[in-house]
């Protein structure tokens, strides 16, 4: 059998662990191992059950070896911002607190007399999201300073499953540059800057890139799964590893990764920090090689997912995605549309009365039926793409002739042909798993397999079926 590697992505509702290998001069993926992620109500907040997805992930790297899979390599990817504290112990301190929760209501507007904004966004580049990482920190130095106190490590959540599994603690370099503290320029922590917020520098370990090598499994990893492997950082962010897949055809492309969020924007050799680009709320992730994910966060397959969950309690059984846009589909005829950008839309007890509402709150026709609810959510989507791409060629002075759309989302034909009309741009849709894909990419490349990034799209657009949607 070919050398095989490992990726585990970890998203907001699920995760899957995949085996990527090369075979003819194309990639060949096959998953393992499928789990639920959920958030649970702890001392008062919002939380992940990080010990359940530990348990998650070697759980799926035993199924690895029980399919006959022997992986060289492994890399983890989970979404941004959260993380947890260890002590010197390495212990955990707390809870592994949601992005979602509200704890951070109030604090960048607290802060702006210490740090306007404007000056730390020149800075570090990252868009204002009430719960980036130093906001979180804040958070947590205002309810419980004597937990940032005594750690001495920061852990992004992919950082905490790799210490984990190999008894290393490191920070990687694209989920570090979310949390807000990093500067854009050195690419690294801008200790200023967390020293004027009173934040403890002790926590902020030293910054490692995509393609590092950790080590192998602790003796204990290596006997609950009967595996020992490499684990090498990708680009820890997903993000990150979904744009590493985007196999864009030329450089006038705006990359979109589909999934719970949308991401959507472009690849940068420099960040952007300009007033114009702050006002825009675009933000410069660091990625893989040090390009800049220069993009825009819009709230995506969220809003329809948390409508699914909610048409499946009252009805006693969740309707398929066809069946929803079917649905919307049929009613052509409704054309409200809202924010998707708005917080309103962030955790609500109801996704379906919030769209109802903002509908209701700005005099357009209130959707009722499970079709106009969903044309209204897709309308919304494919409109704040429209908008950001503009903004985008505005602030780059680029002019951009396609939509490159990768992940889960990539498979709603009837959200791409939105998008496509309402963009005016040709949308290609593939791969889906673009996230585990731009993980394996990685752990590829630096096995060796894989010579560069450039030679690894050209595979992927080779290996994957990528469709076309020209505008109407």
């Amino acid at each position: 059998m070919a050398v095989c590697h490992l990726a585990v992505d970890i998203g907001a509702s699920s995760g899957r662990h995949i085996i990527g290998f090369l075979e003819e001069g194309k990639i060949i993926l096959k998953e393992i191992y499928r789990f639920e992620n959920r958030l649970v109500e702890k001392n008062g907040h919002l939380c992940w059950d990080i010990d359940n997805l530990y348990e998650q992930v070697l759980n799926g790297i035993r199924a690895c070896g029980e399919q006959g899979y022997h992986p060289a390599t492994m890399g983890i990817d989970t979404w941004a911002v959260d993380y947890v504290l260890v002590d010197k112990e390495g212990k955990r301190i707390g809870d592994a607190v949601s992005y979602r929760d509200e704890r951070t209501d109030g604090i960048r507007e607290a802060i702006e007399e210490i740090l306007p904004f404007r000056e730390h966004y020149s800075r570090t580049g990252i868009q204002y999201q009430k719960f980036n990482t130093v906001y979180q920190l804040l958070a947590l130095k205002k309810e419980a300073p004597e937990d940032l106190q005594r750690a001495e490590g920061m852990l992004m959540i992919p950082d905490y499953l790799n210490y984990r599994l190999t008894g290393i603690q490191a920070q990687e370099y694209t989920n570090a540059s979310s949390t807000g503290l990093l500067n854009a320029y050195t690419k690294d922590w801008d200790r200023e800057l967390i020293e004027k917020l009173g934040l403890p520098g002790k926590i902020f370990l030293p910054v490692q890139t995509p393609g590092s090598v950790l080590g192998g499994f602790t003796e204990e990893v290596k006997a609950y799964t009967g595996l020992d492997m490499q684990v090498i950082l990708p680009a820890t962010h997903d993000t990150g590893s979904a744009y590493l897949a985007v196999p864009a055809r030329d450089d006038n492309a705006v990359f979109l990764s589909s999934g719970t969020w949308s991401l959507l924007g472009v690849e940068n050799r420099e960040p952007i920090t300009t007033e114009a680009s702050m006002a825009q709320n675009f933000t410069n992730e660091g990625g893989y090689e040090y390009r800049y994910r220069y993009l825009k966060n819009i709230m995506g397959l969220w809003m329809i997912q948390n409508i699914r969950r909610e048409i499946g309690s009252a009805e006693g059984s969740l309707p398929s995605f066809p069946d929803l846009i079917k649905a919307a589909e049929e009613c052509a005829y409704f054309t409200s549309c809202v924010n998707a950008d708005d917080n309103r839309f962030l955790a609500p007890e109801s996704m379906i009365h919030e769209v109802q509402e903002a509908c209701r709150e700005s005099g357009q026709p209130v959707p009722q039926k499970t079709g106009e609810i969903m044309r209204t959510v897709y309308l919304s989507l494919a409109d704040d793409y429209r908008r950001s791409v503009e903004a985008l060629q505005k602030l780059t002075g680029k002019t951009y002739t396609s939509l490159n759309i990768v992940g889960g989302g990539s498979q709603d034909m009837y959200l791409n042909q939105l998008t496509a009309d309402c963009t005016g741009l040709t949308v290609y849709a593939g791969p889906t798993e673009g996230t585990a894909l731009g993980n394996l990419l990685v752990q590829m490349i630096a096995s060796k397999e894989i010579t560069s990034l450039e030679e690894a799209r050209n595979m992927i657009r080779n290996s994957f079926e990528i469709r076309e949607v020209k505008p109407r």
